[in-house]
Parts: C-alpha cells; sequence; structure tokens
C-alpha cells in the first residue's frame, strides 16, 4: 500500500452525510479518524477545543476539523478522513458542504491539503467533490492531489 493510500483511502471518504450542526459533524469526523485508527480517543475532544480556539472553516463550503498541537499525542498515523454533507451544515452561518478532517503526526498532510485547496479553487472540481456519489470519484479528483505528495 502506498503512502497516499494509508493518508487517504476509500475507506476514509463519506459520502451523503447528514448532521444537525458544527458539533454533530466534527463528532463524525472524530469517530471516522477513530475507526480507521489513526487516533486514540483523547483526540475527539481535542477537535472541539480546536474549532472553539480557530474554526476551521476554510471557506468555499469546506471544513478541515483536527485536533490542537497538544493532542498530537493521540495521533497513532496520519490520516485524512473526507466527509461530504450534501444539505450543508450551519458552521457560524456559513454553509459547509464537505470536511475534510486531520489526524496529523508530521508534515506528511500539508502537500496534500495545498493541493486540495487548489482543487477546490476549480468551481467544477469542488462541485464534483460536493457531488459526488462514490468513494472512487473522489479518489478519482484528488489524485493528482496524492501524486503531489509523492513527488
Amino acid at each position: 500500500m502506498s503512502a497516499e493510500a494509508e493518508i487517504l483511502g476509500a475507506n476514509a471518504v463519506r459520502l451523503g452525510l447528514h448532521a444537525a450542526g458544527k458539533r454533530e459533524a466534527i463528532d463524525q469526523c472524530g469517530r471516522l479518524l477513530l475507526e480507521l485508527g489513526a487516533v486514540e480517543e483523547p483526540y475527539l475532544p481535542a477537535m472541539h477545543e480546536r474549532e472553539v480556539a480557530v474554526s476551521t472553516y476554510l471557506g468555499e463550503g469546506v471544513a478541515i476539523p483536527h485536533g490542537t498541537d497538544e493532542a498530537r499525542q493521540y495521533v497513532r498515523r496520519t490520516a485524512l478522513g473526507f466527509l461530504q454533507f450534501p444539505d450543508g451544515v450551519d458552521w457560524d452561518g456559513e454553509q459547509v458542504q464537505l470536511c475534510i478532517t486531520i489526524a496529523a503526526d508530521g508534515d506528511a498532510h500539508m502537500s496534500l491539503l495545498v493541493a486540495l485547496a487548489t482543487i477546490l479553487q476549480d468551481p467544477g472540481q469542488a462541485n464534483e467533490l460536493r457531488t459526488a456519489t462514490d468513494p472512487a470519484t473522489v479518489l478519482a479528483l484528488l489524485a493528482p492531489t496524492n501524486k503531489e505528495m509523492s513527488a
């Protein structure tokens, strides 16, 4: 398995989700990271602490929920999760359709996030991610991102 697949694989893509609000969406992000074996349980409340300290909303309907710097001790491995909320989630007055959740034990995820930001700036590609109906579509759209990581 390549490093890219370990950081974002099909098992980390969740589509068609619903959340009553930001808190529930962050909970879903944390549970996904836990399920992937990327974090230990204490990482989850640290994701809410991060959100209180600094909003993880990026703009264009995207948030990147992650834990505090202090919570890195609970990260077992670097991983990303992709959670799609087609109906949107209220994020302090903004609507979030995509949560890219992060567990990072170093800087390996940074090039992936930079490339993701580039993809999301393309309205067509961003819309495809927001409306994708299968993980393969998401991974295909993010394939250039994964190639940049291994470069």
